[in-house]
């Protein structure tokens, strides 16, 4: 029997560079979804901070105008008070016989209009209270769909990561999946 030499060096080279260029492009696409996911995450996490701090800069006016209408109520129980003064005035001149002075009554005519006002500003900074209160509440919930968005994006890079180094075709569609659902909660946040 002929003795033939099968040059192996040849073959193994062929194999390598089908392997090189089988798992290049495995990496080519890791590389790229995982970009894609990172800047999503980047504008996510940019939105979960703007949206928190939209939220905080209500919730802070929100206060402010709580402290505001509190400070109208005790303004409205002052008159309040007045007007009840001068009613139990009133009420000695009539027990003591003798006529009312004019100037009693038209003090407590004019704190009880005082009243009315008074009240109307200060259901008005309620009802601005309530609107800021639920534009921080809005907000906040969008804040929760950015955040878990971005924490979504950031498994699914990280995952990319492992497909890279591991060239396990499995650990890279985990990947995709987990991001595709990462920019799924950035969709629904933005798009609500």
């Amino acid at each position: 029997m002929p003795e033939t030499e099968v040059d192996t060096d040849k073959l193994q080279e062929a194999i390598h560079e089908e392997l090189e260029r089988e798992g290049g492009n495995l990496l080519k696409r890791i590389a790229l979804t995982t970009a894609i996911m990172a800047a999503f995450a980047a504008v996510a996490a940019l939105r979960a901070g703007a949206t928190v701090n939209e939220a905080l800069a209500l919730k802070t006016e929100a206060t402010q105008l709580q402290a505001q209408a509190s400070d109208q109520w005790a303004y409205y129980q002052a008159k309040g008070i007045k007007a009840a003064t001068l009613d139990t005035t009133a009420a000695v001149w009539s027990a003591a016989g003798k006529p009312v002075p004019p100037d009693i009554a038209a003090s407590r005519k004019r704190y009880v209009a005082e009243q009315a006002a008074i009240s109307a500003v200060a259901r008005e900074k309620e009802h601005q209270r309530n609107q800021r209160g639920a534009e921080a509440e809005h907000l906040l919930h969008l804040h929760h769909r950015f955040a878990n968005s971005v924490a979504l994006l950031q498994v699914a890079i990280a995952l990319g990561a492992v497909a890279a180094l591991t060239r396990i075709r499995v650990v890279w569609a985990g990947s995709a999946l987990v991001g595709l659902a990462g920019i799924a909660f950035f969709a629904a946040a933005i798009f609500v």
